[in-house]
């Protein structure tokens, strides 16, 4: 009963009431690492409860978080004795958020086992910290950097380079050191990313430096990428061009390149009031001084638009034009045909070829480059002359060179007015002796007489007179690079005076080179004419100028291979000259190098000149171009009856004519290309075909030359209408030339017509025929075609060869009928075959009768239409006379008479 009562009494203990609160600190501060969970609290997570140790109500059952976006929870670890522990929900990121600010309340656990009246403490704030790691990498703010010093100073910082690290710590994202990776350089780096040079920089030693830098914080984590620093290194500085190429390329067809691109003047920041520039395309050593068409001088004229008549007195040597086969040729000048002469050739110039018609009016023009003459006392060097044949010495025209003079001589023989007249007319210009090359034409308007070179007028300074020369029936000799002399005796007249020569000779030679001399008799040349012929092809250009400066000035020489330019500003010039380029307009350009020479004068305020520039030297390259292939295919045989080449039209040898060029380009090479006047189409993968100009194509005789009396070659001057075409034939052959299109050639050609009036002894007649672009420098194949005459004969011997000649046919078909019949029937009796052959030989005996009548009378009928048409050709019967059997000479004697034998033995049988 007493232990009733004892456990009665503990009950109400058990059941009382929840009286107090959960106590903990009032804040909290704690440490969390990045990418951890716990969180290290000082003090420690502890709830105390005072109504402990009676279950329930002095336990400690939650821990409960409150603030926005906390990531953290509270988690109970002894709910009797309140211990518990704060861990992160989510993973933490210092760089995301680095501290965090919340409340938290501890809770008992009720009154009892449900859980209800439950008590919360009071709230208490937490502080967290999240720790940092080394996680990231250093990184520099550059990709790249770059920097300049001049040479022989030393600096303290150079440039500075700077990396940064992404970590949130101040022990982790900042850079403690940097380091250059490149060894053996002249540099040094601080802490702070100042690069500095360690010695004295040179130039001439070195222009630029490469080093590689990288760097580490201060967890010494090294940067992912090290950073490329780039010291450019310049010169102490020293006025002058900058940024410009020794050596520019040039690829012909291109059209105009610009020459300086890059280039700019360094003035060193000096006060300037003006620079003046001047370029140079120094071009002396192509051609004629420069790259010129190359074309003959009659195509060049005709090309300018030049009056035709001109007589050309240097051509290149041909069959034709033999007087200049003796003179020296200066080779290698791609093509351009030039004579040299050394003091001891000349040439004499047929009476044929001679202009025989100067009058009041004329033009002398020449190509010439001439030095000064050797030795102390200077002889006259003659170009050209007219003098007496023989017995006298006396010169009518004449062109010559005397002390760096240039001196025309016309002598006008006596008319009715016997006075002075003008007779020597003298030039004196630095151009004559500078051993370059330069275009001379003398326009002769008796007695005004005027001279230009290059382009630009010159009147004589001095006109000496003399007597007319009195009329003779001595014939004159015209000379090119002497004066002949004939014999004479010694006297004196008319102010000519007469020397004693043993016999007749050259004198007074001439030592320089010549080229394209030309008499143009009745008419003078024009300015226009004139300054196309002598034009380069090549030369100085300026890009945009629309987009120049103002104040730029700028100015060329005639022949643009001298540009000027003016400007107040030195970034005005400096835009000027980036345009400047070089150009060259032919089709197929001279290769080489071209000079260039640049001199620039730089002036200050109140001074002449401030600043010494430099010259510059540079070259062009121009490229070798593409060379086309030409080529002529067409019938090599051609094959026409003996009434054809005796009409009035004759035949077309070269009707079926087609010329093509073609060029070798690279694989990568494909598709049109149009490059100014050259047109590309492919033929085949590497092979272009080109569309281009030619300058001649020579039809020549092969063989025994033309004989004017029974055959001609020639072409209709309709067939040159609305081309630039001319042409000239003679025996030998005929030539057609100007500059023209191949398609022109090809037409004119065509046209090109071969008669023969008397083609009975002819077999046949042989041509060749090649053509030319640029004066021979490009050439096409040698193209041969051969004319035949058909005559009357030949279908007359092939029919009676077969007849005549029955002994073939036997051999060939007879077998072949006699196996059919013995491979089916047996062999007939010896009888029958012998009647058999005797009626096939008659029979063919017959035909042949008959067909000899006729062709008899066909022959008698022929000739005497032959007679009637042409009296003079003797027909020689003998030739259509059939021998290949016996027989015939029967035949031809009573072919009737064997008709009628073989008509009775038919009936026989």
């Amino acid at each position: 009963m007493a232990k009733t009562v004892a456990f009665m009494a503990f009950l109400p203990c058990v059941f009382t009431v929840n009286k107090h609160k959960p106590w903990i600190e009032t804040s909290y501060h704690g440490v969390i690492t990045e990418n951890m969970d716990t969180v290290l609290l000082d003090p420690p997570l502890v709830a105390l409860d005072k109504d402990a140790p009676v279950p329930y109500a002095g336990e400690i059952c939650a821990f409960k978080i409150y603030g926005q976006d906390a990531p953290f929870e509270a988690v109970v670890l002894n709910r009797t004795s309140g211990e518990g522990v704060l861990r992160a929900s989510s993973p933490v990121d210092c760089e995301s958020q680095k501290e965090y600010t919340f409340i938290i309340q501890a809770y008992d656990c009720g009154a009892g086992p449900s859980g209800a009246d439950w008590k919360k403490s009071h709230k208490a704030v937490v502080h967290i910290q999240v720790d940092d790691v080394n996680e990231f990498s250093p990184v520099f703010r550059e990709s790249l950097y770059k920097a300049s010093v001049t040479e022989g100073k030393i600096y303290d910082s150079i440039l500075q380079v700077e990396a940064w690290d992404q970590d949130c710590s101040p022990q982790y994202s900042q850079i403690c050191n940097y380091e250059i990776v490149t060894s053996g350089t002249p540099f040094a780096i601080d802490r702070n990313g100042n690069i500095r040079n360690t010695e004295r920089l040179s130039y001439d030693k070195q222009q630029s430096y490469k080093i590689m830098v990288t760097a580490f914080d201060c967890g010494q984590k090294r940067a992912k990428e090290d950073v490329a620093v780039h010291i450019e290194v310049k010169p102490v500085c020293k006025p002058g061009w900058q940024g410009w190429n020794k050596r520019v390329d040039y690829e012909p067809g291109t059209g105009s390149k610009q020459l300086f691109p890059k280039m700019h003047l360094e003035t060193c920041d000096g006060p300037l009031s003006g620079v003046k520039v001047m370029v140079e395309l120094q071009t002396n050593h192509i051609g004629k001084g420069c790259d010129r068409e190359t074309y003959s001088e009659k195509s060049l004229q005709k090309l300018c638009g030049a009056a035709s008549g001109s007589t050309d007195l240097l051509p290149a040597p041909s069959p034709s034009t033999n007087w200049t086969a003796s003179l020296l040729t200066d080779s290698g000048r791609d093509s351009d045909l030039i004579y040299r002469f050394d003091g001891r050739q000349a040439a004499n110039v047929p009476d044929h070829v001679v202009p025989q018609n100067l009058t009041d009016q004329f033009t002398v023009a020449t190509w010439m480059k001439h030095g000064p003459s050797p030795g102390l006392r200077a002889e006259k060097e003659t170009l050209l002359c007219n003098s007496d044949k023989t017995e006298m010495n006396r010169h009518h025209y004449s062109l010559y060179v005397h002390n760096c003079r240039l001196v025309f001589l016309l002598r006008r023989d006596f008319t009715q007015v016997d006075t002075f007249r003008p007779a020597e007319f003298h030039w004196k210009l630095e151009q004559i002796c500078d051993k370059e090359w330069h275009y001379y034409v003398i326009n002769v308007e008796f007695p005004a007489v005027t001279l230009f070179v290059d382009g630009v007028t010159y009147e004589p300074y001095l006109v000496t007179d003399d007597w007319p020369i009195h009329a003779s029936k001595i014939d004159t000799q015209l000379t090119v690079g002497a004066c002949w002399q004939a014999f004479s005796g010694p006297h004196s007249t008319n102010s000519m005076h007469f020397f004693l020569v043993a016999t007749p000779r050259f004198t007074q030679y001439f030592h320089g080179s010549l080229s394209g001399l030309t008499i143009r008799p009745g008419r003078i040349e024009t300015q226009k004419v004139i300054s196309c012929l002598q034009a380069c092809k090549e030369g100085l250009d300026i890009n945009s100028l629309e987009s120049l400066a103002k104040d730029i000035k700028f100015h060329f020489n005639p022949a643009q291979s001298v540009l000027v330019v003016e400007g107040e500003d030195v970034d005005s010039i400096n835009t000027a000259m980036t345009k400047v380029s070089y150009i060259n307009s032919r089709q197929f350009p001279t290769a080489g190098l071209r000079r260039l020479h640049i001199t620039t004068t730089v002036q200050c305020f109140g001074e002449d000149t401030c600043l010494s520039i430099p010259d510059i030297k540079a070259v062009v390259m121009v490229l070798p171009p593409s060379e086309p292939r030409i080529t002529i295919i067409g019938s090599n045989r051609l094959v026409r009856p003996a009434s054809d080449l005796r009409g009035p039209l004759g035949v077309a040898p070269f009707k079926e004519l087609h010329i093509t060029s073609t060029v070798m380009k690279g694989d990568s090479f494909g598709g049109c290309e149009c490059r100014d006047m050259f047109f590309l189409t492919t033929v085949q993968p590497g092979v272009m075909e080109v569309m281009h100009n030619l300058d001649y194509c020579d039809v020549l005789v092969i063989g025994e030359e033309l004989n004017p009396d029974r055959e001609s070659l020639e072409i209709h001057h309709s067939a040159l209408l609305g081309k630039h075409l001319d042409a000239t034939n003679s025996t030998s052959g005929i030539s057609i030339y100007g500059v023209d299109s191949m398609a022109h050639y090809e037409q004119a050609l065509r046209q090109v017509r071969y008669r023969n009036w008397r083609p009975a002894t002819l077999s046949e007649r042989r041509f060749r025929l090649t053509c030319s672009e640029l004066n021979g420098r490009y050439t096409s194949n040698e193209f041969n075609l051969e004319v035949s005459v058909l005559h009357h004969s030949a279908p007359v011997e092939h029919v009676n060869h077969m007849a005549a000649q029955p002994q073939y046919m036997r051999p060939v078909h007879h077998p072949l009928m006699i196996h059919s019949l013995n491979s089916h029937i047996p062999a007939p009796p010896a009888a029958t075959v012998v009647i058999v052959v005797c009626i096939a030989a008659l029979v063919v005996i017959v035909v042949i009768g008959v067909y000899r009548i006729h062709a008899t009378h066909q022959e008698g009928s022929r000739d005497e239409e032959e007679e009637v048409k042409d009296p003079e050709v003797d027909w020689n019967n003998s030739a259509l006379t059939i021998t290949v059997n016996p027989m015939e000479v029967t035949l031809n004697v009573g072919a009737k008479s064997v008709i009628f034998i073989g008509v009775l033995f038919l009936h026989w049988v």
